[in-house]
């Protein structure tokens, strides 16, 4: 709802610059409209246009970057979750319980990281642990190890129980969206611009209006999938739950 919002309001803004340049037109002088004058609001134009292309191609590297990221982080703690459970498996009956505790926090895991992962509401964020991690991590420490295979397998599950805590507070610490605020608001101004000088100096009919309104869909249909990407854990775009939530499927009977 966020990306949607902020794009149809970049898309109304586009639009009402093209309108505002068909109210100015008319009121021009004939100095106003010299040749030479033309020629400079092209060349401002095309400026204005090369620094929003860029600034465009940033934010879209930067949401893909984004989201790439956090993407193999859910992967990476799908498998944590799953060497863990094989881990506790090759130990014995004594690690039962703590493979218990590891199924039971599995979804609750996913239900916090997918809840964070919105678009940020400007209150102060705290993490907090989930009581079935807080309880197989204690369980995971008091394994009485009876050999050196056991204890080996309790030091790579304590390991892998570490990494996985390591992955939950980066994307924690990377939860909301990566792009700043005003980068959005210059983008949004320059293109609105851009729209004006469209139809300060020509001629409008239908053909033309046509054009500028595909030309500013589009542009709002980028700023959208950029606003996406940057929040990969919702809307249409979104990295899907399944994976990780699915990983109890794949885990060994207890």
């Amino acid at each position: 709802m966020y990306a949607l919002s902020i794009s149809l309001l970049a898309f109304v803004l586009m639009c009402a610059g093209a309108f505002a340049g068909v109210t100015v037109r008319p009121l021009l002088l004939a100095k106003h409209v010299h040749p030479d004058s033309r020629e400079v609001v092209k060349m401002a134009t095309g400026l204005v246009g090369t620094l929003a292309a860029l600034v465009l191609g940033l934010l879209i590297s930067s949401a893909k970057s984004s989201f790439d990221q956090k993407s193999g982080q859910v992967r990476q703690m799908t498998a944590t979750i799953i060497l863990l459970d094989d881990l506790l498996s090759q130990y014995g009956s004594d690690a039962a319980p703590a493979r218990i505790l590891l199924r039971q926090s599995v979804q609750p895991l996913a239900n916090r990281i997918w809840q964070e992962g919105g678009p940020p509401t400007g209150k102060p964020a705290v993490f907090q642990s989930t009581a079935q991690a807080s309880s197989f991590e204690d369980q995971l420490q008091r394994l009485a190890p009876n050999n050196d295979a056991q204890r080996s397998l309790q030091s790579r599950a304590i390991q892998a129980f570490t990494d996985g805590a390591q992955i939950r507070l980066q994307l924690f610490a990377q939860a909301g969206g990566s792009i700043p605020t005003p980068f959005l608001v210059i983008l949004i101004f320059w293109l609105a611009a851009i729209f004006v000088s469209f139809t300060l100096f020509s001629q409008t009919n239908l053909i033309v209006m046509a054009s500028l309104f595909v030309c500013a869909l589009s542009f709002a249909g980028a700023i959208f999938l950029v606003l996406e990407l940057d929040n990969p854990f919702t809307g249409l775009m979104g990295i899907s739950s399944a994976p990780l939530r699915g990983a109890l499927l794949s885990l060994s009977p207890v």
